[in-house]
């Protein structure tokens, strides 16, 4: 079996090398790795480092298109049979992919999500060094539990790993940070049970390259209630 690791990338120079290399070395057991990365035209000197990394499929943007876009291309690329979704800074951490692909490979459920939630301590310098996001990220775990009907604790988790039969039933439109959401939402309206798994989280603040706001946050909210209604 193949795992496909999807890296959307932009403006990541300091630490997309690094990454790389723990994505490499990263234990998954039998699995064979397939690294996806897109570069959504970073203008950093990241492309730079990117067209002389040679073994994994690499493509580029001739524009900023969004987290979305970036994700999207590299889904149309994947060969694997479980695909994962890897930011490429170190917020997240690829040693616990073996954690994250044990309940697909005994074959408990076709969506694991790792949860940033179900690990203490919540708050604090090695987990969430921005307050408002973790408020933020609880408020929407809780809007997609009332929406839906289901409880799950961290909707906008990047570890999202779902088999390709899964992705196969989606249809994806999602340009930026709306990625999230969306995909939460059609796959819980397909009913496809979801497992949370407690992974570990170092949340980097703006200076450090964090992007998303809190407009993101609120954009989230009302995608979660437009997916609720339509396709």
């Amino acid at each position: 079996m193949i795992l496909s690791i999807i890296i959307p990338v932009y403006n990541e120079k300091s630490t997309i090398l690094s990454l790389l290399k723990k994505v490499e070395a990263a234990d998954i057991g039998k699995l064979k790795k397939e690294i996806i990365i897109i570069d959504d035209f970073s203008t950093d000197g990241t492309k730079d480092l990117l067209v002389k990394i040679k073994g994994h499929k690499v493509f580029f943007h001739e524009k900023n298109k969004g987290k979305g876009s970036a994700i999207r291309t590299g889904l149309k690329h994947i060969t694997g049979d479980i695909i994962i979704i890897q930011d490429a800074d170190h917020e997240y951490n690829p040693d616990e992919y073996s954690k994250l692909l044990k309940p697909i490979l005994e074959r408990k459920t076709k969506v694991v999500y790792g949860s940033r939630f179900m690990k203490k301590p919540l708050l604090g310098k090695e987990r969430w060094g921005i307050p408002s996001h973790y408020i933020g990220n609880k408020l929407l775990s809780i809007t997609t539990s009332i929406l839906y009907l289901r409880w799950i604790s961290d909707m906008e988790t990047c570890y999202k790993v779902f088999t390709k039969d899964v992705l196969n039933s989606l249809t994806l439109k999602a340009k930026r940070f709306d990625f999230e959401p969306e995909i939460t939402a059609k796959i819980l309206k397909k009913g496809y049970k979801i497992i949370e798994i407690p992974i570990s989280y170092n949340c980097r603040n703006f200076n450090e390259g964090k992007k998303i706001s809190w407009r993101d946050g609120v954009k989230a909210i009302l995608y979660l209630v437009k997916y609720r209604f339509v396709d």
